[in-house]
């Protein structure tokens, strides 16, 4: 249900926010919910801190691309249904105009472009966001001890190996538990129906991000359609890490393979129609579902397990992402604007890429 306050973006201003923000949100869902949070909490003050958790939260509880949910759950929240359709297709039109476009190149030329070289300098930009995120939205949704707790936690069965989905559902489960305790006190020519079905299913399957899709579309493109072959996924999934805005657009880059542009088109709609109907449907019972003291824990619980998801997560790209002392630079310039000035997001990840891009050139 759409939320009215005093500062309520208009529809434009709406569409202008995830647009930019697809086109300049690189590095997969964890950076993705970083810079909304900065941009649409602080910067444009649209939502709230508990309106932004309780929907992380229950995007991590349905299938479909996390970051893309939240999207989705923001818009609907600001401007109902039509605000539902705008966020989410201005989040991810940037991100399958690039990738197909790049898709046509490696049709064309049998290769990716080295386009990996300019992002050197945008990956240390990403450590610090995330760091500022992790310690921005701690302060705020960790209150009480059993939060801190369930959170280093789920962190200590992520850092094992665990899935996302299980230790996040482990998470609501004990803050439901506690509360309960007594208190002291193109290469194939593919139908696009067919293409859409496809990936209409697997974005029907997937929980929590784009980085599990790896293991459903080998199963289902490689193993037992025989569409593509593990190397053509995996240039397909690099596509997908390079170009900004949701991982899921990996599924534009194969679409374009198996069916060209019309592969591409029936392929994004499949694989991100999912998360438009779970996020719609969920989005409805949203304040039903808040105003129950059982929700509530559960998602409170939720909430701290998919804080310990996002500093995992950040934990790896950074240990990727800053490999001198040029990168350590850029990742430290960062998190002093972000810690001492919040810095906006989008100048961070610009100032990234012009960095990287500069020292290509040295």
């Amino acid at each position: 249900m759409k939320q009215t306050s005093p500062n309520d973006p208009s529809l434009s201003a709406l569409a202008l926010s995830f647009l930019r923000l697809g086109t300049l949100a690189f590095g997969g869902p964890v950076v993705h919910l970083a810079m909304m949070r900065q941009e649409f909490i602080h910067h444009r003050k649209w939502i709230t801190e508990q309106q932004f958790l309780d929907r992380l939260a229950l995007a991590n509880l349905i299938p479909g691309p996390s970051s893309t949910e939240v999207a989705i759950h923001i818009g609907y929240l600001k401007a109902g249904w039509k605000g539902l359709l705008l966020a989410g297709l201005c989040f991810i039109f940037p991100a399958f105009l690039s990738t197909a476009l790049l898709a046509m190149l490696y049709v064309q030329f049998g290769s990716l472009p080295e386009t990996t070289k300019i992002l050197s300098g945008v990956t240390p930009v990403v450590v610090a966001i995330i760091a500022q995120t992790v310690w921005g939205m701690g302060r705020s949704s960790l209150k009480r001890p059993l939060d801190w707790a369930i959170a280093v936690f789920a962190l200590t069965l992520f850092i094992t190996g665990l899935g996302p989905l299980p230790v996040l559902a482990l998470c609501g489960g004990i803050s439901f538990a506690a509360a309960r305790l007594p208190s002291p006190q193109k290469l194939f020519s593919v139908a696009p129906v067919t293409i859409f079905l496809t990936f209409a299913k697997i974005g029907s399957l997937i929980f929590g991000s784009g980085y599990v899709l790896l293991a459903f579309l080998q199963e289902d493109m490689v193993t037992r359609t025989h569409w593509l072959t593990s190397k053509q996924l995996l240039d397909a999934v690099a596509v997908g890490q390079i170009t900004p805005g949701p991982v899921f657009s990996t599924a534009t880059f194969l679409g374009y393979l198996l069916g060209g542009w019309p592969g591409a088109v029936a392929a994004t709609a499949g694989i991100f129609a999912p998360a438009f109907v779970f996020t719609g449907l969920s989005g409805l019972l949203m304040d039903k579902l808040r105003k129950s003291a059982a929700v509530a824990q559960v998602l409170a619980g939720v909430g701290a397990g998919s804080l310990a998801l996002i500093a995992y997560a950040g934990v790896f790209l950074a240990r990727a992402a800053v490999t001198g002392w040029f990168t350590g630079g850029i990742s430290l310039v960062a998190a002093v604007l972000l810690f001492r000035w919040r810095t906006n997001t989008v100048w961070l990840v610009l100032f990234g890429a012009v960095a990287g891009f500069l020292a290509t050139l040295i």
